[in-house]
Order: structure tokens, then C-alpha cells, then sequence
């Protein structure tokens, strides 16, 4: 990389730390160090450029998935469905090894369909486990370590929010991103599941036994509770993969579900629709200034040459496929301890991606090696999601969190080499669906 090159990569570099460190907000910090990098190094005016640049972030009509995905999640648990959905999953999982702990685990897969994000899925399931775990005495560290790892579910399994942005800015189909997340996201809740039974065998005094029993009557009974959540999962990802309907047309049909489940549940009211909305439109507001934010700094690096100098470095190095993979995981285990999720797709992507497909690698598959290191970045201290959501449940100390959730952390890290070692985990099904 030339002198000057360097010099101002780490400048715009340094001044991009130095701005995430003093707390600014992610998204504004993107605009303030893409706007110092274009007024200083480089003759184009900053102000048109930044302009443009946020029209042509936003102007792809499959953002407007986003907003109705996020608002489907917040009727979800302001309907109280979630919670039928804990106590029809309990007939069935009490008696297992590790015992209700595998709660965290089903309650967070079946939700993360249906919700599209890690941070309302890990929200909306430890708002019901938590304190019921302590109530019974269940092992207070894996009980949050469990709910920390399998939160992150939310952005694996389809329809994922950080999937639309993914497909969007790499041009590849959002359907067959929704389904190349199926079966990785289905091993990394059967690894965890598989790991939780292990421990539970080991110790079982981790999960003590209940005194209640259940009949095969009240397990049948209770299937009637997880009805609103199959259904909405049916209408969402079944119009998509069924062709009738395109991810932002079955992103209406499911708030459209989801207000008629809430209505039959007698749980919806005007105040509660109000509270909806504002919720939605707080979480699709943060996401997008980080969209437009980093569209802008990458215009301004784009421009300065940084991404084309840091490939042809890397290239340089004459690296193995599988080296570079595990250079780019490095790096964003890194990432992952500064930036949320969406920063890091949308900051990374137009350095990492023509690397990546130039080595041979699928940009569909790269996009769930991606979201898995993603996921990665939510239990990772200072700056992991899931870690800030468990906090505000239950008042423990951020380091312990992330303590707790370190085995999740290597089983996620596990469930990564077993997709790059077997990527047709992740391709299989999008090929089937382009078979058809």
C-alpha cells in the first residue's frame, strides 16, 4: 500500500475509533468520519456526495421488508403470544436432560422466525425464562449464557432483517438468502440444544426436577398455544418460498397475521398499536441511519481507494481459501467487540465480498458465514447486544454475561468451520427452490 494511501487510511481508521469511543451514535459517527475523509482527502464536495449517497442507500423498494418484519415482531410480544408459546413448549421438554433450559433454546428458534431480529427475540424470550428459571432454581449461568447464544437466532433464521440488508447490498435474491438460513440456523439450535442435554446429563443439578407432571392429553392440548406461531411462520416464509408472494409483499402479510392474532388473543387495544408503532419505528430509524451512514463512508473510501489497496494487499499474501476465511473471521471477532451487527455488514461488505467470490466462494453462502459471525458479535463484550438486552433483564454486570455466554461463543465459532468445511449446508436449498 503507498505511503499516502496509508496515511490516510489510518486517519480515516483513527478518526473512525475515536468517534465509536466517545459514544457517539454508530450512524452519525459513519457520516462525521466519511465526511472528514472527503473534504480532506479528496477534491469532491462532501455535501453532494453525502446526499446522494443516503438517496441511494434507501431508495431499494425491498427496505420496506424491514419496517414491517420489525413491527410483526413487536405485536408478537405486546399480544402476549410469546407467552402462550412458553407454556405449550413445557409438556414436552420438562423431563429432558438440562430440562426447561432447552426453553431458551426452541422458544428463541420458533420466535426467530417469525421476529427477524436478535435483539427482539433474545428480549421477548428472556422477559418469560428468566425469572421463571430462577423461580424454579435452574443454574442462573446458563440460563442467561443459553438465552445469549440462542438470541442470536433471530438474525439466522428467516426472515432475518440483517438478511434483507445483506441481499440488498450484494445484489443477490432475498428468498434464496431466507433459505440458504434454514438448515445452518436449525445446526447451530441443535449444537446448542445437544450441549445444554450434554450438561444436563453431567450435572442435573443444573435443572431441577419439577414436581408437576404432564399427560400426553395436556402436550396435545397445549399444540393449540403454538397455532398463531407455525401459522404466521406458514403465511410468511410459505407465500415466499411458494412464489406467491415477494419478501416485502409476505412482510405485510405477516403484520396483517399478526394484528389478527392479537385481536383474537384480546390483546390488542389503540394504546398497545400506538406502542407497536413507536417501537417499530425507533428500531427501523437506528438501522437505517446506520445504513445511509455507512453508505456514505464507503462512497468516501470508495473514492479514496482504501478497499481496492486493502484486497490488493490481502491478495498479495497469496492466501488459501480457507486462510483468507479465517483472517476475515479474525477480523470480525475483532469488529464484533466495537460495532453492532448491521455496521458490520454494511461497513465490511464492499471490501470483503469481492475477495471472498474471487477465492470461489458463493456470495449467498458468504452472506450466512457473515450473519454467523454477526452473531458472534452480539455476546461479545464491549459492545454485544444480547449481552445489553439480558443486562436490563436482569441487572447482572456485562462481563459476567459475556462469561456466561462463552461457551455459545465457540459453539458458534464450531458451527462456522462445519459451514465452510460443508457449504452445502447453506446451498443446498437455494438451489433446490432455483431447481423449480
Amino acid at each position: 500500500m503507498e505511503t499516502s494511501l496509508l496515511f490516510m487510511s489510518i486517519i480515516v481508521f483513527g478518526c473512525l475509533f475515536l468517534t465509536l469511543a466517545s459514544g457517539i451514535w454508530v450512524g452519525f459517527s459513519l457520516f462525521i468520519v466519511g465526511f472528514i475523509g472527503m473534504t480532506f482527502f479528496s477534491c469532491l464536495p462532501a455535501g453532494n456526495n453525502m446526499a446522494s449517497s443516503v438517496w441511494a442507500s434507501i431508495e431499494k423498494w425491498e427496505y420496506v421488508a424491514l419496517p414491517l418484519f420489525i413491527l410483526m415482531g413487536e405485536i408478537l410480544y405486546q399480544s402476549g403470544i410469546s407467552e402462550k408459546l412458553f407454556k405449550a413448549l413445557v409438556p414436552w421438554l420438562y423431563r429432558l436432560p438440562g430440562g426447561l433450559l432447552l426453553m431458551n433454546i426452541v422458544s428463541c428458534t420458533l420466535f426467530a422466525a417469525v421476529s427477524g431480529s436478535s435483539a427482539a427475540t433474545t428480549a421477548t424470550v428472556g422477559r418469560i425464562t428468566l425469572a421463571e428459571f430462577d423461580k424454579l432454581g435452574y443454574d442462573r449461568s446458563l440460563s442467561m449464557g443459553s438465552l445469549a447464544g440462542a438470541g442470536t437466532l433471530g438474525f439466522l433464521i428467516p426472515p432475518s432483517l440483517i438478511m434483507i440488508i445483506y441481499a440488498i447490498l450484494a445484489e443477490v435474491s432475498v428468498g434464496k438468502m431466507f433459505m440458504a438460513g434454514i438448515l445452518p440456523g436449525l445446526l447451530l439450535a441443535g449444537i446448542y440444544s445437544a450441549y445444554i442435554i450434554y450438561r444436563g446429563i453431567k450435572n442435573p443439578d443444573i435443572a431441577p426436577r419439577t414436581q408437576e407432571s404432564y399427560s400426553w392429553a395436556d402436550r396435545l392440548i397445549g399444540l393449540k398455544d403454538l397455532a398463531p406461531t407455525l401459522m404466521l411462520i406458514l403465511m410468511v416464509l410459505g407465500s415466499i418460498y411458494g412464489g406467491y408472494a415477494t419478501p416485502t409483499e409476505a412482510a405485510a402479510l405477516g403484520v396483517f397475521g399478526a394484528l389478527i392474532f392479537a385481536v383474537i388473543n384480546r390483546q390488542m387495544t389503540l394504546k398497545i398499536l400506538l406502542e407497536c408503532l413507536k417501537g417499530a419505528v425507533k428500531t427501523n430509524s437506528m438501522i437505517m441511519i446506520i445504513v445511509v451512514g455507512a453508505g456514505f463512508l464507503s462512497r468516501t473510501m470508495g473514492f479514496l481507494g482504501i478497499p481496492a489497496a486493502i484486497t490488493q494487499s490481502i491478495n498479495q499474501m497469496n492466501l488459501s481459501p480457507y486462510m483468507l476465511m479465517i483472517l476475515l473471521g479474525g477480523v470480525y471477532i475483532v469488529l464484533g467487540c466495537l460495532l453492532d451487527g448491521f455496521s458490520i455488514v454494511v461497513m465490511t461488505l464492499p471490501i470483503a465480498l469481492p475477495m471472498v467470490t474471487a477465492a470461489g466462494f458463493d456470495p449467498i453462502w458468504f452472506g450466512i458465514y457473515l450473519i454467523l459471525m454477526v452473531e458472534v458479535s452480539q455476546i461479545t463484550p464491549p459492545v454485544g447486544f444480547n449481552l445489553f438486552v439480558i443486562q436490563g433483564l436482569t441487572g447482572e454486570p456485562i462481563m459476567k454475561i459475556a462469561r456466561y455466554a462463552l461457551p455459545f461463543f465457540f459453539l458458534m465459532l464450531l458451527t462456522t468451520t462445519i459451514l465452510t468445511l460443508f457449504p452445502e449446508i447453506a446451498l443446498y436449498l437455494p438451489k433446490l427452490m432455483a431447481t423449480k
